[in-house]
């Protein structure tokens, strides 16, 4: 089943067809520099553009930076203000013509980390969390995702722990491996005292270099670096459209259970 997958990012909106079902891209992805300032109005022509170029008509599945509930923006860390209180699904879909899934873009990654990647039929507990210009995190239990959970704004040492964390402290800074390391150690450590993980998958472009700063880490529960990589945002997003939209089908039980439940759950407010 082709859906298109669209992954909104600080620095780039990237979008490629997918095959829902196993995960793999039908095109090559197709990238457009996120404008500055990322308001509601630019962005949405942005992704426009992206459904244009790729003449689709069908559904559509999107990543958003932000706790996002029923398709409404409800936070702004690492967009413009002016996000907050926005329906995104609303908005998209008027801009576009297409059926809109908006989905927190940690989330997304996450979903297709347990279904396709690193944590392919692992149980109990998995954390995922991304390093970039903030710290995304996706928490799943047995294959169920608690969505938005925002871990990256944990107090740590008075603030957010991302501002100290991640991937772009690291270069603004100019932290070297073992200072950056060891910042990495206390936010995981912390994550792991409250979730008591069976696992941690690291995503995020700096998992290519997990090699350089996992020896300082020190969790009970083993790490892993992602195997998505930069394709984990379109594919789950593509994932999530096609879980809402159509029947699942005779897919495997763990990517019924995350299909499932990757949203709230029916009711919430």
């Amino acid at each position: 089943m082709a859906i298109l997958g669209i992954d909104i990012g600080g620095s780039g909106i990237k979008g490629a067809l997918v095959d829902a079902e196993n995960g793999e891209l039908l095109t090559e992805r197709f990238r457009i520099e996120t404008p500055q300032p990322s308001t509601p109005t630019a962005v949405a022509e942005v992704i426009k553009q992206v459904v244009d170029h790729f003449e689709w008509k069908g559904a559509v599945g999107c990543t958003f930076p932000a706790i996002i509930r029923n398709g409404v923006v409800h936070s702004a860390a690492n967009v413009d203000k002016s996000w907050i209180g926005t329906d995104a699904k609303k908005l998209f879909e008027a801009k576009t013509g297409c059926n809109v899934t908006v989905i927190n873009d940690a989330d997304a990654a996450g979903i297709a980390e347990m279904v396709f990647g690193a944590g392919r039929d692992v149980p109990g507990v998995v954390v995922v969390l991304t390093l970039g210009t903030g710290i995304g995190s996706a928490l799943f239990v047995d294959g169920h995702l608690a969505p938005n959970t925002e871990l990256g704004h944990l107090e740590m040492n008075g603030g957010d722990a991302e501002q100290q964390a991640a991937e772009s402290a690291r270069d603004r800074e100019d932290l070297g491996w073992k200072a950056w390391g060891k910042r990495l150690n206390q936010y995981f450590q912390m994550v792991e005292f409250l979730f008591s993980p069976d696992l941690f998958i690291v995503g995020g472009g700096i998992s290519k270099k997990h090699e350089k700063f996992f020896k300082y880490i020190e969790t009970r529960a083993p790490l892993a670096p992602a195997t998505m990589r930069n394709q984990a945002g379109i594919v789950g997003a593509a994932m999530a459209a096609h879980a809402l939209t159509h029947e699942v089908g005779e897919m495997d039980f763990d990517t019924k259970k995350i299909m499932e439940f990757h949203m709230e759950p029916k009711g919430s407010s």
